[in-house]
């Protein structure tokens, strides 16, 4: 197994006038299961294609191990690649599909049949070994994808949103094995996804892209609860970050009648930078529920998901009407139409930039 290492690597494609990925400085530790999310373009699939070597670098390196493998082709990178549409091949078995790459090695029958037994055992595609590729679900197509990867024994995993394709239960059992099996095997492994959803629940860490440019690298939870940006917090978590502008007046930052607790220092650098507003964040379940007091949130919808409720609403901040989202016990949901109150709870308010969306609360 081994480290992977994006040192200012850097793409940019014929013709364009911004890098796809932009001086992308990453450590991936030897074992760590590490998730790249970011919208549609966000230079996630490309930074993967680069460590594959499928994309040029045009600055930087990037070395796996101790190995500086920016210029090396693909073959000679001892990596493994799981790809969104399977890749399979169609005439053949499912065993001959895993030990395809075996095969064009050169290793012999034995060790081959071996290799496969092995990796179907452990993703439970014995029974389905003499099969063809049109026989089988999408979700048994993507367990033969990854033992085909399992059976190369490489230094690293590449996964190209491999369940893209998959139905929505499908996902969530897969998700879980992909993630079990990788803790198993402890190889090293780099996971594309757009679905935030899934990289938090997978990833021993995360990064986030956007632009082509790297926004946080944390741990799931620690994003969580302290992303470094406004683009990091309106797209960790679902429901998002409720994200309200509001302005800086003499006595701090308030939200509704709540005071927002921002270090001087803070505030200070936003006043130099010109802000007059800061934007504060609120997690749709750091909302504290009263009968009277705090925020008045006129209910516009309400999503019922049998434990959780979620209360899509107005209320008045700073003299103009935002659009807010509210946790709520899932059995006593409030009707539309009514009124809520709600305070952020102290402590659990996130203070942003306007101008810059860096963070300024502690």
């Amino acid at each position: 197994m081994a480290s992977v290492t994006f040192d200012k690597a850097t793409r940019l494609y014929p013709g364009g006038e911004k890098p796809a990925v932009d001086q992308l400085e990453l450590h991936i530790e030897d074992g760590e299961f590490l998730v790249l999310v970011g919208p549609s373009g966000c230079g996630k699939s490309t930074s993967l294609r680069m460590l594959a070597g499928l994309e040029d670098v045009n600055g930087g390196s990037i070395r796996i191990g101790d190995r500086d493998v920016t210029h090396l082709p693909p073959k000679d990178r001892d990596i493994a690649m799981v790809f969104q549409n399977y890749a399979l091949y169609p005439h053949m078995t499912v065993a001959d599909n895993m030990g395809f790459a075996l095969k064009i090695a050169g290793v012999d029958k034995a060790t081959i049949r071996k290799k496969v037994e092995e990796a179907a055992d452990i993703l439970d595609l014995r029974p389905y070994l003499d099969r063809k590729p049109k026989a089988l679900s999408g979700g048994q197509r993507q367990r033969v994808a990854m033992g085909r990867a399992i059976v190369r024994q490489p230094q690293v995993f590449l996964m190209d949103e491999p369940l893209s394709n998959l139905d929505a239960k499908l996902r969530v059992s897969t998700r879980t094995q992909i993630a079990s099996l990788q803790r198993r095997l402890g190889i090293t492994t780099v996971y594309v996804t757009h679905d935030q959803v899934e990289a938090m629940t997978m990833g021993d860490r995360v990064a986030v892209l956007k632009d082509g440019l790297l926004q946080q690298v944390d741990t799931p939870r620690n994003m969580y609860d302290r992303p470094a940006n406004l683009f990091v917090a309106g797209f960790i978590g679902s429901p998002a970050m409720n994200l309200v502008e509001v302005p800086i007046t003499d006595g701090g930052v308030k939200f509704g009648e709540s005071v927002v607790p921002v270090s001087r220092t803070a505030l200070s650098a936003a006043a130099d930078a010109g802000d007059r507003t800061v934007t504060v964040g609120v997690r749709p379940e750091h909302f504290d529920l009263g009968e009277e007091g705090g925020l008045a949130v006129t209910v516009n919808v309400v999503e019922e998901l049998g434990a959780d409720g979620y209360v899509y609403g107005t209320a008045e901040v700073g003299g103009v009407q935002r659009d807010l989202v509210v946790r709520v016990n899932g059995r006593q949901v409030p009707e539309k139409g009514s009124t809520l109150h709600v305070t952020p709870r102290s402590g659990e308010t996130h203070v942003f930039s306007t101008s810059s969306g860096e963070r300024l609360s502690d």
